[in-house]
């Protein structure tokens, strides 16, 4: 078996197919995203999706902002590829890409500063001071009032609602064709491959890194949306 060329473990190219039966409400979490963002920032002007993967969120945002400049980056080339395949030829203007990058190794200084930066499913495989620097960058990179959105893997308060967590999540990729097997083997990723972290110290992160406004706007049984404005 070929080592997916991301941290996910799916292959790049099979991912929009394969992330859908594995995480519930997954097209959820990018119509949030969009939605907030008509509030928050209704005529955003930059906007970086770090974490891009095959660049879905860009595809359904551009179709509610026409005016707005996307940047997308992704650690993955793989990722970046299918990215550009999907984008490239159908928004060559408002579409740039950034070479291959963790969300910390970002440049300190874009072509452009975003108004509204997004980190959806990717910062849940770091360990808390990666993910710390991580967030910092984000942070330094947005502009004055900008907006940060996050969805994220989290870990429930306590061992009992993990335990309760991990089987919801196993019922449901089951009801995907996914095989016992194949997701007893995915939810031992918890922990091992993936580092989730409480509600609560989400929010207290945001809060160290200089977000003045730091909010939880959606929550699954294993899955939360925050944002934080600058």
């Amino acid at each position: 078996m070929k080592k997916p060329n991301n941290t996910t473990p799916h292959k790049a190219c099979e991912y929009d197919e394969k992330v859908r039966k594995v995480i519930p409400y997954y097209e959820v979490f990018h119509s949030e995203t969009i939605d907030l963002i008509k509030t928050l920032k209704p005529d955003v002007k930059t906007w970086l999706d770090t974490g891009c993967g095959t660049g879905y969120l860009a595809r359904e945002a551009i179709k509610h902002f026409p005016d707005t400049l996307f940047i997308l980056a992704d650690p993955s080339d793989g990722m970046l590829q299918e990215a550009k395949k999907c984008l490239g030829d159908i928004f060559p203007e408002q579409i740039q890409f950034v070479d291959s990058a963790v969300s910390e190794d970002l440049p300190e200084k874009l072509s452009v500063q975003p108004e509204v930066i997004t980190a959806i499913m990717c910062h849940h495989y770091l360990k808390p001071e990666k993910r710390q620097a991580t967030v910092q960058r984000c942070f330094d990179l947005l502009a004055p009032e900008g907006v940060y959105i996050t969805f994220e893997n989290i870990r429930p308060s306590s061992q009992k609602g993990i335990e309760a967590c991990l089987d919801r999540w196993k019922r449901f990729q089951m009801s995907q064709g996914r095989s016992q097997a194949t997701v007893e083997n995915h939810l031992k990723r918890f922990d091992t491959e993936y580092f989730p972290i409480t509600i609560v110290e989400h929010l207290g992160l945001l809060k160290e890194t200089g977000f003045g406004n730091v909010n939880l706007f959606w929550h699954s049984c294993v899955q939360a949306g925050f944002y934080a404005i600058k």
